[in-house]
This record gives structure tokens, sequence and C-alpha cells, in this order.
């Protein structure tokens, strides 16, 4: 009976190790949204339809982000628009927080 249980449980020690495994590889392996910064963000969805969606989401490097303006629908997704993203200047927008504008 013990020499049928020993598999088993080897097995079920190794399946419990995995997740662990998991995450010191992803710890020692640089992932490519890391490595240039080149991450896509999330702007803004619109719904058109029971199962349709105007997205716009912001991808490319650092110094040359875009804006794609795509058309999400259970057949595909189609790109409606694109347009460069607009420079994001902290300076600007608390200045613009300010009543009337100035400092």
């Amino acid at each position: 009976m013990s020499s049928q249980l020993f598999p088993v449980l080897l097995f079920l020690i190794a399946l419990a190790c995995v997740p662990f495994l998991i995450r010191w590889l992803k710890a020692r392996v640089p992932s490519s949204s890391r490595l240039g910064g080149a991450q896509s963000r999330f702007v803004s969805a619109v719904a058109v339809g029971p199962h349709q969606r105007v997205v716009t989401v912001e991808v490319g490097p650092a110094h040359d982000r875009v804006w794609l303006t795509l058309g999400v629908s259970a057949s595909g997704i189609q790109c409606l628009h694109t347009s460069a993203a607009p420079v994001d200047d902290a300076s600007h927008d608390e200045v613009s927080a300010l009543p009337g504008g100035a400092v």
C-alpha cells in the first residue's frame, strides 16, 4: 500500500511547489513591459450595444505615445482612429486646478 502512495505523495508535493516556482521565475526573468516602459494604458470605454464597445487605449514608447480608438465586438477588434497622445504635464494640471487658473 505504501509503495502505491509514495508516487502520489511526490506528485502532490511537486504540484504544491508550482506557484512558488512561478513566482521565483517571474522575479528573475525580465518581462517585456518592464524593459522599455512600453506599457499600454486603458483610457476609456463606451458601450454602443449589448456586445459592442468603443475603447480608447494608449500604447507605444514613453517618447512617442499614441491613442488608439478601437471598435470591439464579439466578432473582432477594428482600429477606428489613431492620434498622438496628449502630453501629460503635471505642472500644467496643478496650475489649472487653482481658482482662476493662475498662481
